[in-house]
């Protein structure tokens, strides 16, 4: 399955009167949830050793779409500055490997094409970069955390 059909998939979900959507495509599994109480979904400590990846929404959030491109950045933000905001369902990784540092750090200058972050997605790497020009104002995730699409990852001032 491909990201432009899961995000169609997310987005009618999102629209619909559905409460729960699961779908099994060989070893893909998609599960969204808009109830208050979710199954329960174990997250592996290493994705290559399983042979299914689930991405689940948390049953408190909706899933919305960006207001922006699908590079994932949004023009303002309602506390000010630019915002990146998540073009996928994934796993954010702010570092490009666990013994390098961090691709951008709070206070630190960001170039438009600069790579911010790494979102992992069906055992894909996305790279996203930056739209803006700035400096990093405020990291909204933390690392390894699973994002939504359209959610806010970096404040840009």
């Amino acid at each position: 399955m491909e990201i432009k059909e899961v995000k169609e998939l997310m987005s009618q979900f999102n629209d619909s009167s559905l409460t729960e959507f699961d779908l099994r495509e060989g070893s893909f599994e998609l599960y969204m949830n808009k109830n208050q109480t979710s199954r329960q979904v174990s997250a592996p400590v290493q994705k290559e050793e399983q042979p299914a990846e689930t991405i689940a929404a948390p049953s408190n959030q909706t899933i919305t779409e960006p207001t922006a491109s699908e590079s994932g950045a949004t023009a303002e933000s309602k506390s000010g500055g630019q915002v990146i905001t998540s073009p996928i369902v994934g796993i954010v990784y702010l570092q490009p490997s666990p013994e390098q540092e961090a691709f951008k750090s709070v206070g630190e200058a960001v170039s438009q094409g600069d790579t911010v972050c790494i979102i992992e997605a069906m055992k894909l790497l996305n790279e996203i970069t930056s739209e803006f020009d700035g400096t990093i104002t405020e990291i909204l995730v933390e690392n390894e955390d699973v994002v939504e699409y359209g959610q806010p990852l970096f404040r840009i001032g």
